[in-house]
Formats: structure tokens, sequence, C-alpha cells
């Protein structure tokens, strides 16, 4: 893998260190910017789980990350992988674009998007968070980011219905966005993909009320 060597820690940060993001819910990583080996990194740390019993499942979701940005190498849709630092924090390259929600769309964006996730779908994987913050536009790349919840399915299961299920669901999170950015009504096709199953809507809700109650035995 063409990966740089990599601290075993987290660089100190200083005067060319950004903070993109600060995790504030459970299990969402701080996320900065910062030079490595000279080259710009984008780097999601969990450190601060660090000697907590949460430290386990904070190692799980950067290996599960990194494995899945290595199997997407070489896909102009993925950031490229750097590679881990130490267990608890995950490099990868820094793209300079925008976040969906905040630079120039127009139709040929939102086709390339559906495109980029045909594309995730063919090589086995369904997202499972599409938002517009994790879609980045660099001109005209696409990029899909944040593979935590991403999920591989072996080539045998792809026809199943749960997982026919999670590829309409990423699609229409995409659907929605499109929507929500521009204004317009989905119609034909589109607004059916849309409209969840029953059972779909009935599973999401009972995972949403677990993961509610989770988060407030554990805050």
């Amino acid at each position: 893998m063409n990966t740089l060597s990599l601290p075993v820690r987290m660089p100190a940060q200083d005067a060319t260190t950004r903070v993109l993001k600060r995790g504030e819910r459970l299990l969402e990583p701080d996320v900065y910017l910062l030079p490595m080996h000279g080259v710009p990194a984008v780097v999601k740390d969990y450190g601060r789980y660090r000697r907590t019993p949460l430290a386990p499942l904070a190692r799980m979701l950067v290996r599960r990350e990194a494995r899945t940005l290595r199997r997407l190498r070489g896909w102009r849709h993925a950031p490229r992988l750097m590679g881990r630092v130490g267990g608890l924090a995950l490099a990868m390259e820094f793209v300079p674009g925008r976040p969906l929600s905040e630079g120039q769309v127009d139709d040929g964006t939102f086709r390339r998007l559906r495109g980029a996730l045909a594309g995730l779908h063919a090589h086995g994987y369904t997202h499972n968070d599409l938002h517009p913050a994790n879609v980045l536009v660099d001109g005209e790349r696409v990029v899909l980011l944040d593979y935590t919840a991403a999920l591989r399915v072996p080539r045998w299961l792809r026809h199943a219905p749960l997982l026919r299920e999670l590829r309409r669901s990423d699609l229409a999170n995409v659907l929605k966005i499109e929507q929500r950015i521009t204004g317009r009504a989905l119609a034909g096709r589109h607004a059916s993909v849309v409209a969840a199953p029953r059972w779909v809507t009935a599973v999401r809700d009972a995972w949403k009320r677990f993961y509610h109650r989770f988060k407030g035995r554990t805050a």
C-alpha cells in the first residue's frame, strides 16, 4: 500500500494545525487539517477516548474505515488513505473542495454524485451515512467522505432484501439532498425511491430509540 510513514501518535498541534470539526457526539472524532511530511492531511482523531471503556470501539472504527479506504484505493470518488496514526487516528489526503451544501452546484453535480454512489455500490459497498457534509465538490470531482458506517457486502449477498434496502436508502439520501438544495420536488421513480417501506421505517425507529437510550447511559 502506498502510504506515508506516519508517527505512532498524533503530531503536536501548532500554528499549522487547523481544526475542521470538534467531536461532540458519542464516538465522534475530532478532525484536523495538518501537514505530515510536508503533505496536507486530514486526520480523524479519536484520542479523547484513550484509556476509556470506549477505546476498543474507537480503534475498531479506525480500522474499519482504514480498511475501506484501502480497498477503494485508486477510486477517484474517495480520499486516498495515508495511514493510521497509532490506533486511534486515521490520516487521509486533503481534498481541496467544498461541502455540497456550501458550493455552487448544478444538475451536472448531482448526476456525478449519483454516478459516484453507483460506483460505490458496484465496489460492493453501501455508505449508510450520506448527507451534504459528507460530499465534497472539487471542480468536476465529487468525493464521498466518512466511511465509518460503510458496509462491504459479499457478492453472493448483494441481492438480499436488506442489502437492496441499504442501497435504496443511500440513493434516497442523495435524492433528498438534491431536493433540499434545488428546491425541486421529486417525481416518478425518484419519488418512489425516497418512500421507504413500512418495515424499514419500523426498524429505523427502533434503532433510533435504542441508540438514544445507549447514548444517554454513556454520556
